[in-house]
C-alpha cells in the first residue's frame, strides 16, 4: 500500500530505501505519498520567501507540539477547507489553527477543532480520490488585513495557467523545517498528459487538478491541504505527488469539481465526522 506520512514511518523507512536504491518495486504506486506530515520537514520545493501578508487566507494546521502537518484555506470565519488525509489523519483535539503570519511560531491567532468532515468516498473507489475535508472551529476567526476569508473559483484554469501555492513545506526530502512562508508559482498541466505520466492510474481522477514545472520545483511534505490560487480565486487544494519535484506532477483536489460537496457540509448536510 502507498504510505501516508505520519502514520506509518516505518514504511515510509523502507520506502525510501527501496526508491534511492532503485529497486523494481511498482513506482506507480510506491512514489505516490501524500504531502502531509513529516517529522523532517516542511517547505515547498524550488520557491521562494513570500512577501509579508502575501497570503491572508491561508492557515498552518498544527499539532499541540507545533508542527506543520498541513496548510489549508479559511472559506468562512468558522470553517477551512484542506485535503482530505489533514481531516482524517489526527484526532481534532491534537490540531491547531494558525492564522495571520508568515512565521507559523508566531500566530496572528491561534484557534482549535471542533469538527472535522472528510469526503464519505475519500479514497473510494481509488487511492487519494476525494482527497477533500473540512475544519469546523471552536469560533470566529478575527478577520483583519492579514487574515481573510479566499473566495472559491466557479472556473477551471485551462492547460498552461499559472497558479500560486504557498504553504510551509519541505524544501528537498528530509530536510529540517522552516518557519518562513513559502511561495512559488506552478503550471497546470494537461489532465489527459498528467494521468499518462502516471502510467494511467486510476487514482488521478476528474476530481484532480494536475501541476508541473520542472524537476526541482513543485509540492513536499507539509504542504498538503494549502490552496492553488488562480486569478485571485481557490482551484485547488495540494494531494500527493512523488516527493520531492522529482519530475512528475503534482496532484490537487480540484475545488471547483467538489463545489457542491462544499457548500452541502457548510449548509450542515455532514456525512463523515471525527
Amino acid at each position: 500500500m502507498p504510505t501516508l506520512l505520519g502514520t506509518c514511518f516505518g514504511s515510509w523507512s523502507l520506502l525510501g530505501l527501496c526508491i534511492l536504491l532503485g529497486s523494481s518495486i511498482d513506482v506507480t504506486r510506491a512514489k505516490r505519498i501524500h504531502y502531509g506530515y513529516h517529522q523532517f520537514g516542511n517547505r515547498i520545493v524550488g520557491g521562494q520567501e513570500a512577501e509579508e501578508g502575501a497570503a491572508p487566507y491561508l492557515v498552518s494546521i498544527q499539532t499541540s507540539w507545533k508542527t506543520n502537518i498541513c496548510g489549508g484555506v479559511i472559506i468562512d470565519k468558522q470553517w477551512i477547507l484542506t485535503a482530505g488525509h489533514c481531516a482524517n489523519d489526527f484526532d481534532i483535539e491534537e490540531l491547531r489553527i494558525i492564522v495571520g503570519t508568515n512565521d507559523r511560531l508566531n500566530p496572528g491567532q491561534i484557534l482549535y477543532v471542533d469538527k472535522a468532515i472528510v469526503h464519505c468516498m475519500y479514497d473510494i473507489p481509488a487511492i487519494y480520490a476525494n482527497d477533500i475535508g473540512l475544519l469546523h472551529l471552536n469560533e470566529s476567526i478575527v478577520l483583519n488585513e492579514r487574515t481573510q476569508i479566499a473566495s472559491l473559483s466557479t472556473e477551471h484554469p485551462p492547460a498552461g495557467s499559472t497558479v500560486i501555492l504557498n504553504g510551509w513545506g519541505a524544501p528537498e526530502l528530509n530536510w529540517p523545517s522552516v518557519e518562513r512562508l513559502q511561495t512559488i508559482n506552478l503550471t497546470v498541466y494537461d489532465h489527459a498528459e498528467c494521468k499518462r505520466a502516471w502510467d494511467d492510474t486510476d487514482s488521478v481522477d476528474i476530481g484532480h487538478l494536475c501541476t508541473f514545472n520542472k524537476r526541482g520545483e513543485g509540492v513536499c511534505n507539509g504542504d498538503s491541504g494549502g490552496p492553488l490560487m488562480w486569478e485571485g480565486k481557490v482551484v485547488g487544494l495540494v494531494n500527493w505527488g512523488a516527493p520531492c519535484a522529482v519530475g512528475k506532477p503534482d496532484m490537487h483536489a480540484n475545488t471547483i469539481y467538489y463545489m457542491d460537496w462544499i457548500r452541502r457540509q457548510i449548509a450542515g448536510c455532514n456525512q463523515r465526522v471525527n
